[in-house]
């Protein structure tokens, strides 16, 4: 039976500024401190001056910036995959419009927890897998992680070691404009099951992978980083 808890995390310890491995464009929870209740916002990492500052984008709400205060204290999460980090921090200069970002201080204290393995989110995303000379195969993703994607297809595959090339469309947030992503893999599991979610429903059977990404590019990594840690953060029913 698949559990809807995420991958186990173990007990909070210290980390050091690169184990973040913090990406420009990377997606960072940051959250205020002005009122009581803190409140959550999603921004995005433009970079950063090692022991100086770190330079992100104001969040937005309701289509304008967030109102923000030199001084204002904040609490900055970020995910990389297979940890989850967040430290304090305070706003040091205040760029507004038409640039909207923001200087924060450097952390000075980093604590976070590791996961055992790479959270996968579930997705349902339409994908075109080629290996050797055999044509492009329609095949759907039903999960995703940085590190591999769990894969549907109608009929038995076989690759050689070289693996496969897999070609699929993620949203970029902010703005949910279309990133294409193509990657080598490597199959590392396969089973033949009934289709998830009801789809092709015709079909009495079909072929799941588990494959694992080869040199997938940093931008598509980030992109993938941003996709799991938004799943954590605003519907953690996906995390599979």
């Amino acid at each position: 039976m698949t559990s809807n808890k995420p991958a186990a995390e173990s007990k909070l310890q210290d980390f050091e500024f690169e184990a973040m491995n913090l990406q420009v464009g990377g997606r960072i929870q940051f959250i205020t401190h002005r009122t009581i209740k803190p409140i959550q916002h999603f921004s995005t990492l433009i970079g950063y001056v090692k022991d100086e500052y770190l330079i992100v984008k104001i969040p937005m709400e309701n289509g304008a910036s967030i109102v923000l205060n030199e001084g204002d204290k904040l609490t900055i999460r970020v995910f990389s995959g297979v940890t989850v980090c967040s430290f304090a921090c305070s706003v040091l200069r205040i760029f507004g419009r038409p640039l909207n970002y923001v200087h924060l201080s450097f952390p000075d204290a980093i604590q976070g927890t590791s996961l055992r393995t790479a959270m996968r989110v579930k997705v349902d995303i339409p994908a075109q897998l080629s290996y050797r000379d055999v044509a492009a195969v329609p095949v759907f993703i039903v999960n995703l992680s940085v590190s591999g994607a769990l894969i549907e297809a109608p009929s038995m595959l076989t690759p050689d070691d070289e693996g496969v090339a897999l070609s699929f469309t993620l949203l970029v947030q902010p703005n949910k404009h279309q990133m294409r992503v193509n990657t080598r893999a490597r199959i590392q599991n396969v089973s033949v099951g009934k289709p998830s979610n009801g789809k092709a429903a015709e079909v009495a059977e079909i072929y799941t992978y588990g494959v694992q990404f080869i040199d997938l590019e940093p931008t598509h990594y980030t992109l993938l980083q941003n996709l799991t840690y938004e799943a954590l953060i605003a519907d953690r029913q996906k995390i599979v």
